[in-house]
Order: structure tokens, then C-alpha cells, then sequence
């Protein structure tokens, strides 16, 4: 989701599934193709442009040349122009994408040729989209295929703006964003802080000491060894044979099933968040530095290899920017205010909320926070999770609570 502060307005993306007939399906599917190809035509035509000729083809000119692709090939003329130009602002986003990391030292990643199982997606800028007034279910109307039936909801009354046509999973999907006021008035009165993890997925932390440990559903782990063995399946099968694509669409279904049980579990927690409390304070996390590998270079190799990629593969499970994004959403929807706390001028995790003394010696393990300067112990997240409320709140440390009690705060809200 993405905000405008200034006048209100929020872009909100909704999806609906949708129902083709198999001549439908197959209209969509070809309409894929042409998108794929177009976008595999316009990467080449850039890399050859630059390798015979040392010339750099920008979007401006690309799309001017799609009068003439048109005319030469009649079976563009069933898609939107409108369409087929988002396709190439699509790889000049990968362009510029891939120049921005070149100019930061990152690793590039140079825009590839894609598949058709590879390009899963294309956009219409303007869809004739219909649903009822309370949003629930619709049509969609596309020239040349027809009215397909949707099945979904859109809680958000605005204006379209731009749409995704999405093919996974063999299923066929569209993606609405759509522009309107999705503030509500705000009911909720009590602040808390947060603090992710990977024992406990969340840690929600009250002024009062009282404090919640919501427990990390650990999806991956505990489908790994049915994903091995859907994997061994579709290795054990000939490439390209029906048993081999069947073997596929058993584990992409898998893999479909695992993310959706993770979406749905981190919405349904978001949204009771933001139902319960009018102020969350969560510490500004750095996902990207926290999954970073530790390997090393042949100069200087990384120390515990197995042990640090075992703990990203926990994180990613969690997938922490994920639910931070979906709770700072919901929260700002109700009407309540997200806060990011400043990790490095902070330090949550090293700082004692009692004497306010801030050592790295404070915390030797990872669950217990034992303060060397005043003594004060506690178990580690809530300790952050306090230090980042009361940063929040503008606090001291004369209202460190004298008492801590574990209790069900979400569910009793």
C-alpha cells in the first residue's frame, strides 16, 4: 500500500480470482505470449543496439516503434497500445533497476530474456471492471475475450487506477489498485510496542509491563521434508513428460499453500493489532543486512557458515518485512500512528529501560537481558520492545513498571 500524505489518498491493491471459460483461458494465454515476446524483443533490441553500435535505446524510443510493430504484425493489434507500452516501461524499470545497484556497488543483476513459465504477468492501464456496491465479486471485460466472472472484494470505494492480469499456479488472477480514502475513524486507545524475532515471531510489549509472545508458526520447517520430497518427485521424472509436469504442479501447489498460510496468519495478527491499539512502536529493522550471507570472500572466508544460514533461513520463513508493512498499514487505516524507532541512536536491545545504561554485555545471551550497571533482568525482547515504547512515547525511566506479567493481550482486546 502506498500513502499520500498530503491529500489523504491511499492506493490500495485488491486482488479478485478470476473464472475463464478455456476459450477464455486460451485468448489470455496467447495474449501472455505476445507481452513475453514483446519484452524479450525490447531486450534484445537494446543489447544489440549498444554491442554493434555502442547506442543506448531508451523507453521514448521504444515505444514509438509500436505503431509499426502493429501494422507488420497483425496479432498486436489485439492488444491495448496502451498495454503493450506498461510491457516496456516494465524493462526499462529493470534497466534502471539494474543501473541504480551498478552506481551503488551492489550486485547488478543485468535484466534477463524470460520464458513464458517466467512472465506471469501482464498490465492494463484503463480495465472495465465491475462489482457490486459493496465491492464483493465482479466482472472484468476484455476486447476480444469477453466478460470474465471475479470472485473477491474490494473494501476500498475509489477510482481504478491501474490493473495486473496474473497467471499462477495454473489459476488466473487480477490485481486492482485503486485510489480512495481508507482512513477509519479511530477506536482504540492503547500504545504498545513491538519486537520480531524468530523464537517468537512477535513480542507485544504494554506501558503497564504486561506482555504478549506470539508464537512463530515456523511454516517452512515444518513442511521441509514434504517440499524434499515433492522436489526428489518431479527429479525422478523425465523432463517434459506428463508426469514430470504433474509432479510440478504438485509442488507449486505446495509452495502456493505454505505462502498462503503465512499471508493469512500475518493479516488476521495485523489486523488485530490495529484494532487494539492506537499507537505501535516497532524498532526500524534492516531485513536485507540481518539475511546477509556469511560466507565471506576467498580473502577472508566467513566463520559459522551453516549456523548463519540456518538463522536466514528462519528469518525469510518470518518474513518480517512482510508483516511490518501489513501492520503499519492496518494500524495508519484505523486512524492510529506507526512509529519506527531509531535502532543505532537507540540501541533497544543493549539499552536498560530501568538505569538507562547501554552495553552490549548487557545482553550475553539472546533470550535474557541482565543490566551490568543496576542489575535489572528480563526476558530480551521485552526490554526492547520497552525501550522502543517509551522512546515513542517520549518516557523516562521512572515509568519502568515494578512488575512484568505474561498475559493474552490481543486475544482479551
Amino acid at each position: 500500500m502506498v500513502t499520500n500524505y498530503i491529500s489523504g489518498m491511499t492506493l490500495r491493491k485488491y486482488t479478485y480470482k478470476l473464472y475463464p471459460k478455456p476459450k477464455q483461458q486460451s485468448a489470455l494465454l496467447e495474449c501472455l505470449r505476445l507481452h513475453q515476446q514483446l519484452y524479450n524483443a525490447a531486450l534484445q533490441e537494446r543489447i544489440e543496439a549498444y554491442r554493434k553500435c555502442g547506442k543506448t535505446i531508451s523507453y521514448n524510443d521504444q515505444q514509438a516503434s509500436l505503431t509499426r510493430i502493429r501494422e507488420a504484425l497483425p496479432e498486436y493489434k489485439a492488444l491495448p497500445c496502451t498495454s503493450a507500452r506498461m510491457t516496456l516501461r516494465r524493462l526499462d524499470k529493470a534497466f534502471k533497476a539494474f543501473f541504480r545497484r551498478v552506481s551503488k556497488g551492489e550486485t547488478p543483476g543485468f535484466p534477463r530474456f524470460k520464458s513464458l513459465s517466467r512472465f506471469s504477468s501482464f498490465e492494463l492501464l484503463t480495465p472495465t471492471f465491475s462489482h457490486s456496491d459493496t465491492g464483493q465479486h465482479g466482472r472484468l471485460f476484455l476486447r476480444g475475450i469477453g466478460h470474465i466472472k471475479a470472485r473477491g472484494q474490494c473494501r476500498l470505494q475509489g477510482t481504478i487506477k491501474t490493473s495486473q492480469i496474473q497467471h499462477k499456479h495454473g489459476h488466473w488472477w487480477i490485481s486492482l489498485t485503486v485510489d480512495g480514502d481508507a482512513r477509519r475513524p479511530r477506536n482504540a486507545t492503547r500504545a504498545c510496542a513491538m519486537d520480531g524475532g524468530v523464537a517468537h515471531l512477535l513480542t507485544v510489549v504494554e506501558e503497564s509491563g504486561r506482555f504478549e509472545q506470539i508464537a512463530n508458526p515456523r511454516y517452512y520447517r515444518t513442511g521441509k521434508a514434504n517440499q524434499a520430497q515433492l522436489h526428489q518427485s518431479v527429479s525422478r521424472k523425465k523432463r517434459g513428460s506428463n508426469r514430470w509436469k504433474n509432479a510440478c504442479r504438485q509442488l507449486s501447489t505446495f509452495k502456493r499453500k505454505q505462502a498462503n498460510q503465512s499471508k493469512d496468519a500475518h493479516h488476521k495478527l495485523a489486523a488485530t493489532i490495529a484494532n487494539t491499539y492506537a499507537l505501535v512502536a516497532m524498532e526500524a529493522l534492516r531485513i536485507k543486512n540481518m539475511s546477509r550471507s556469511a560466507k565471506g570472500t576467498a580473502e577472508q572466508p566467513g566463520k559459522n557458515i551453516k549456523q548463519k544460514s540456518g538463522l536466514n533461513r528462519e528469518i525469510r520463513d518470518t518474513a518480517p518485512a512482510s508483516l511490518m508493512s501489513m501492520i503499519r498499514y492496518k494500524v495508519e487505516e484505523a486512524g492510529g500512528e506507526f512509529v519506527e524507532t531509531p535502532t543505532r541512536q537507540l540501541k533497544p536491545s543493549q539499552r536498560c529501560p530501568a538505569c538507562e545504561h547501554t552495553h552490549k554485555d548487557n545482553r550475553k545471551t539472546q533470550a535474557n537481558f541482565i543490566c551490568t550497571g543496576c542489575g535489572f533482568s528480563q526476558n530480551a525482547d521485552v526490554v526492547s520492545g520497552l525501550n522502543s515504547l517509551f522512546w515513542a512515547l517520549g518516557l523516562g525511566r521512572e515509568h519502568v513498571p515494578e512488575a512484568f506479567a505474561s498475559k493474552p493481550l490481543l486475544s482479551s482486546a
